[in-house]
This record gives C-alpha cells, sequence and structure tokens, in this order.
C-alpha cells in the first residue's frame, strides 16, 4: 500500500523545518528504525526514522527545501 509521509512535529512551537539529507533513495527498502530523512528547525535537527517495513518510492521535498508540519515529504510502499 502507497503512503505519504508528512513532516512530522519534533518541537512543541515547530511550524516548518528544512529537510537536510534523504538517507534513502527512491527503490531503497527500509525497515523499522532506519533514519529515512533529516529535518532541521531553528532548535534542533532530529532524524526521523521509519515505522514499519517499506520502500521510498519518491521524495516530494528535495534537500535544502522548507516543508511545513504535515506536509507530505516523501511517498512509501509498506509491507
Amino acid at each position: 500500500m502507497k503512503m505519504t509521509l508528512k513532516l512530522v512535529r519534533v518541537g512543541m512551537n515547530m511550524t516548518e523545518g528544512t529537510i537536510v539529507a534523504w538517507h534513502k533513495e527512491p527503490g531503497d527498502r527500509f525497515v523499522p528504525g532506519d533514519v529515512l530523512y533529516t529535518v532541521e528547525t531553528e532548535k534542533v535537527s532530529h532524524d526521523v526514522e521509519a515505522t514499519a517495513d517499506g520502500t521510498l518510492v519518491e521524495i516530494l521535498v528535495p534537500v535544502d527545501e522548507d516543508a511545513e508540519v504535515g506536509q507530505g515529504v516523501c511517498v512509501v510502499e509498506v509491507s
């Protein structure tokens, strides 16, 4: 099943963040605990981990671009 993963809130006052790194490329498989991307806010840099098995299908927000909390950042196929 394909799903769009949304930017997670990593701080109480966070409204947006910058994707500073993708740790998987489209076509790469992942398992729970694998880091998918790193998001940076004014106060913190945070690695976002997978919570299920799957495959990264498409990156919607490239490195160095901002995204709002709740905005889709990538599409995955979950097992």
